[in-house]
């Protein structure tokens, strides 16, 4: 087994918790603690990613998201602190009025194209062809797809299965729900179920992708991550399970219905899902496991995103 490198980015061991909403107590694993300006799950990933990007004699990190991506303003903040800039091809519009992940892009400095969403969806081309242009200028640009994840940044999650095996019995645990956009937290919590040979379910929350598509990317980065890594362990693809149709308003929306959840659960627990992941995780956790009494052997996950509420105060509220 290879075993590659990391830098030390995340506060962690992140808390698990028995946290008691209307009556039910159910275990949260609190990956939204994994920092401050660095809150969320990005984090983890970045810490493996980075140290790469400084090992291939990075001038520049490119990667790519939404307006309001955490992965952007991770990646943009981490990589301050180890002195390197970014450069971030974000899927929205140039604003005079800036909020949430997209205010703290500026705040540190990060260089951003924005493009369209026609643009954006061959965005790893445009990435590419501007390494190629500042190759000739003799700058070297690191590409980090969107969410951080590839076979290297999966790592983080498979971390995180080691992590969470040491805080409760794995034995006893049926499954772990979290958001999935990108796919990469999913693949690696796949492979390291696989790898710490822990038969639980990894259920993905689904918030970009369709059902099919994200299956798809998840199993193929977790694939990939066993044969570039030489692992000793084989996918059950029966262990990944996508709880799908808690994002039909869009990536960049969230309706009324979350949102009181969002606010009720806030208000008992003091704890805040943000609108375009937890929120929308939180919401089929809430509907399939603790509404319906399974909650005691199925762990959810706050991924964070807590700086994406800041682009949503008025839907909030």
């Amino acid at each position: 087994m290879i075993t590659p490198n990391k830098i030390s980015l995340a506060q962690i061991p992140t808390p698990l918790q028995v946290i008691k909403f209307e009556g039910k107590n159910f275990f949260i694993k609190r990956d939204d603690l994994t920092g401050c300006e660095l809150s969320g799950n990005k984090v983890r990933k970045l810490e493996y990613i980075l140290y790469d990007a400084k090992r291939k004699n990075a001038d520049v990190i490119f990667t790519c998201g939404g307006d309001q991506s955490n992965h952007a303003r991770a990646t943009t903040i981490a990589a301050k602190q180890i002195g390197l800039n970014t450069k971030l091809f974000l899927w929205g519009k140039e604003t005079s009025t800036l909020s949430g992940n997209l205010f703290l892009d500026k705040m540190y400095n990060a260089d951003i194209q924005f493009l369209n969403k026609k643009s954006y969806d061959r965005v790893n081309e445009i990435m590419f062809e501007e390494r190629i242009n500042l190759l000739k200028k003799k700058k070297n640009a690191y590409v980090l797809p969107e969410g951080g994840s590839t076979t290297l940044g999966i790592w983080g999650y498979i971390d995180f299965i080691n992590e969470i095996k040491k805080q409760i019995d794995l034995k006893s645990v049926n499954s772990i729900v979290a958001a999935c956009g990108s796919g990469g937290t999913a693949a690696g919590m796949l492979v390291g179920a696989a790898l710490y040979r822990a038969d639980i379910k990894i259920v993905a929350v689904n918030v970009l992708y369709s059902k099919e598509e994200i299956k798809k990317k998840i199993l193929q980065l977790a694939e990939g991550c066993i044969l570039d890594y030489k692992l000793n362990c084989k996918i059950n693809p029966e262990n990944l399970i996508i709880l799908d149709g808690y994002s039909k308003e869009g990536y960049k929306r969230i309706n009324q219905s979350k949102i009181k959840l969002i606010k009720k659960f806030a208000a008992e627990t003091g704890i805040l899902f943000d609108p375009a992941y937890s929120g929308k995780s939180f919401t089929a956790y809430y509907e399939n496991y603790l509404k319906t009494g399974k909650r005691k052997k199925n762990i959810f996950v706050h991924t964070g995103g807590l700086f994406g509420v800041f682009g949503r105060t008025k839907d909030y509220l």
